[in-house]
């Protein structure tokens, strides 16, 4: 008996990622071993106090039952100093914050919460599947926003104006912008939040790379105005080497959190107590912890360079985050070139097409691998680019 899918899912496909990996694992299985340089996976630790904190809380028989829906309070209470230390902003603990199992799950919460059926959603274009994926499965119409070099990545809000935005409710924004590092800025975020007050828009901000190769981190809700019609997401996945704990936040107004937790607590029973423990150790991670952390990323980015030099692309210097984007200059078929080089030299950099049109013809670089990884796949890349195999 075949039993009908819901004709939601017929709005995405299977996440790029995925089935990649799964490619790349056949790969594996033939002894070709495979040098990925497509996913932002940090492989670095946290600090040696988070991992104490995290075994030490386990083992106490007590902390392994149902938590509050809302996170304990000592954890809301660190998010809030975290924020106030790093970003300069004041967020009430008890009612402007909500801890998440990853951020990831928080662009569906709040999707859920705000998003009737035919309302629009602004998506960057390029910009992170995610925001596209989760708008359609929700019944949202996915009204796309270019960004373009030119503009130095940011959104041409003068451009939107001429749009009829009637029907727009939600608008996501992601700076420093994954996947073309370009970097917040004061003005950006004040021009933002002022086009949401014009257009009664949730602008929804995802900030998970504010501390990666980032000079100051920044938050929209620094901005004035701007808890009223903005909120955040951030999480410790890429800040603190913490991506498969899932620990992420979100944090607005109080009655923005309210509506959400009326999503979260019938879907989630809260985040399993020693990893709140844990994160709040890794919270109070100092300014060495992260200098020292970019220094290796510094490292990893210069011979990210040397390969992207290799590869004859353009990039800029002054990107922000853990990746490198680059504009190919042989060829605008990036999944073509990307594919060329798996199966030539066994080593993964990611298109840029699957973040939007507008990434046609680019590639991006992860630099969650180590110096010598990336050393190598220099070696591999230079044999077929000495054999004319990329030309």
């Amino acid at each position: 008996m075949m039993i009908p899918v819901a004709s939601r899912t017929k709005s995405v496909n299977e996440y790029y990622f995925s089935g990649k990996l799964k490619e790349i694992e056949e790969m594996n299985k033939l002894g070709l071993n495979v040098i990925n340089l497509g996913i932002g996976n940090p492989d670095l630790s946290p600090s040696p106090e988070t991992i104490r904190k995290l075994i030490d809380s386990s083992s106490s028989p007590v902390n392994h039952g149902y938590q509050s829906y809302r996170g304990v309070p000592e954890l809301r209470k660190s998010l809030s100093a975290w924020y106030l230390k790093f970003f300069g902003v004041k967020l009430d603990y008890d009612k402007e914050i909500l801890p998440l199992m990853g951020s990831k799950e928080g662009i569906f919460y709040l999707t859920m919460a705000y998003l009737e059926p035919g309302d629009e959603v602004l998506v960057p274009d390029p910009g992170y599947p995610t925001y596209r994926s989760v708008s359609a499965l929700l019944g949202g119409k996915i009204t796309t926003y270019d960004l373009r070099k030119e503009n130095g990545w940011y959104p041409d809000l003068n451009e939107l104006e001429d749009r009829d935005l009637r029907k727009v409710k939600i608008m996501w924004v992601n700076y420093p912008h994954m996947p073309t590092g370009a970097p917040p800025s004061k003005d950006l975020f004040r021009q933002l939040v002022g086009f949401g007050h014009k257009h009664q828009i949730l602008i929804c901000h995802d900030n998970p790379y504010s501390f990666i190769l980032n000079k100051i981190p920044m938050s929209i809700l620094e901005t004035d105005g701007g808890k009223e019609v903005a909120c955040e997401l951030n999480s410790l996945s890429k800040s603190h080497n913490m991506a498969g704990w899932r620990i992420g936040m979100l944090a607005g107004s109080g009655d923005l959190i309210r509506n959400v937790m009326k999503v979260t607590t019938n879907i989630q029973s809260g985040m399993f107590l020693p990893l709140q423990h844990a994160a709040q150790q890794a919270l109070s991670n100092n300014k060495e912890w992260f200098d020292k952390l970019n220094a290796e990323y510094v490292k990893r980015r210069e011979v990210a360079w040397q390969l992207l030099d290799l590869l004859e692309t353009e990039y800029s210097r002054d990107q922000s985050g853990m990746f490198v984007w680059a504009k190919l200059k042989s060829t605008n078929d990036d999944y073509e070139f990307s594919d060329r080089i798996l199966k030539g030299a066994n080593v993964f950099i990611t298109p840029g097409s699957i973040f939007g049109v507008n990434g046609e013809g680019y590639v991006r670089v992860s630099l969650c691998t180590p110096p010598d990884k990336f050393k190598e796949s220099i070696v591999r890349i230079n044999r077929i680019v000495t054999n004319q195999y990329l030309k």
